[in-house]
């Protein structure tokens, strides 16, 4: 029996990949739609655009989580695990490069 992901890990990979693949196409609306020099029609046009996008395609949906156990505070970024995991890990030698210190 293998681990299952976490849910919140499978929300976060699908928000990211979605980020990915519409992020030139948003950043040109909002480029469009912030441009105070061309006429407010277009403007509008490109945040109704916008409006249609889902919600897996804006950036701020994206949050760094624990890939093992999808807690997403105290997250170390250079692992990708949170505090508790990565000290399980470390300390079970899992982690190259990482080891207990001691002075």
């Amino acid at each position: 029996m293998g681990l299952r992901p976490n849910i919140r890990v499978l929300r976060d990979m699908k928000a990211r990949q979605g980020v990915l693949d519409n992020e030139v196409t948003r950043r040109a609306y909002l480029f469009v739609a912030r441009n105070q020099n061309l006429p407010p029609q277009v403007r509008h046009q490109a945040q109704l655009q916008l409006n249609t996008f889902g919600r897996y395609t804006r950036p701020t949906t994206v949050k760094n989580r624990c890939y093992a156990s999808g807690r997403g505070r105290g997250i170390m970024s250079e692992f990708g695990l949170c505090r508790y995991q990565f000290r399980l890990k470390a300390l079970s030698g899992l982690l190259n490069g990482v080891k207990k210190a001691s002075w």
